[in-house]
Parts: C-alpha cells; sequence; structure tokens
C-alpha cells in the first residue's frame, strides 16, 4: 500500500525564509511522486511513528544538507491531485536555517533551488505551496498592520 494513493499521506512542509525575509523555494524533479517540475516549499512525507517536526528536519537535512529551526505553523492543507490519484493531508511551518548551505542532495527528487523575495516567487507552484504562499503573505498583511 501506497502513502496518498492507497490511503491518505501525511506531508509536513517548511516555509523557510533568510534574514532578507526571502523564501526558500526547490523545483520538483522527474522522480518526485507528483506535480513534477514545480516550484515548491520542500518537505517530504512523515514516517509512522515520527514526529512532524522530526520529519521536517530530516526530510530537509537529508535533500539539502542543512539544518532548520522549526518555528510556529503557518498552516494545515489538505492537498488534493485527483489527476495523480492522490491525497495528502500536509501541514507547514515556519522555519529558519540553523546551519548549512542548501544544496541539491537528491538531483532525481529535485531539479533546481533558489531564494525568492515573496513578490518573485514563480508562478508554477505546486498546489499545497500555492496556498502556504497565500497563507504566508496574509501574515505579513497582518502583522504590518
Amino acid at each position: 500500500m501506497k502513502r496518498g494513493i492507497d490511503y491518505i499521506g501525511v506531508g509536513v512542509g517548511a516555509v523557510i525564509t533568510d534574514e532578507q525575509g526571502r523564501l526558500f523555494l526547490a523545483r520538483r524533479g522527474p522522480l518526485a511522486k507528483n506535480e513534477r517540475g514545480l516550484w515548491e516549499f520542500p518537505g517530504g512525507a512523515v514516517e509512522y511513528g515520527e514526529r512532524l517536526e522530526a520529519a521536517l528536519k530530516r526530510e530537509i537535512r537529508e535533500e539539502f544538507g542543512i539544518e532548520i529551526e522549526v518555528g510556529p505553523l503557518l498552516d494545515v492543507v489538505d492537498h488534493l491531485l485527483p489527476e495523480e490519484g492522490q491525497h495528502w493531508v500536509s501541514p507547514t511551518y515556519l522555519c529558519k536555517i540553523v546551519s548549512g548551505q542548501p544544496r541539491i542532495l537528491e538531483p532525481g527528487k529535485c531539479a533546481a533551488i533558489g531564494w525568492f523575495a515573496p513578490e518573485e516567487v514563480p508562478s508554477d507552484l505546486t498546489v499545497i505551496s500555492r496556498a502556504n504562499l497565500t497563507h504566508y503573505l496574509e501574515r505579513l498583511a497582518q502583522r504590518a498592520r
């Protein structure tokens, strides 16, 4: 049985920001489980018995070689992909890098990485990353009031 296909999968995501307020994004590679070629806030699947924060730190370490600090919860989104026959539920957290420089460690899963100002984020985002970006921008707007 496969997560997200035979039963609802749980994924976890990171909106990673730097000191300039830029957002870290990764372009999904040819071996990604879904939404290949689109930009996303990185993350991955939660393993059985694994806590959300531990899963997120593990995924980011495995894929990009960095250690992150997991901050507050940004949102929880139903990641529905009917054309791909997948359903994931994904909490996404606000995060910061505490050590290392991001690099692609799994090139099949990730084709590119980059830092983007919120207003310069590419438009070709995954379903969940579009929702995360909307919620992130709403949070920024509330803080500016």
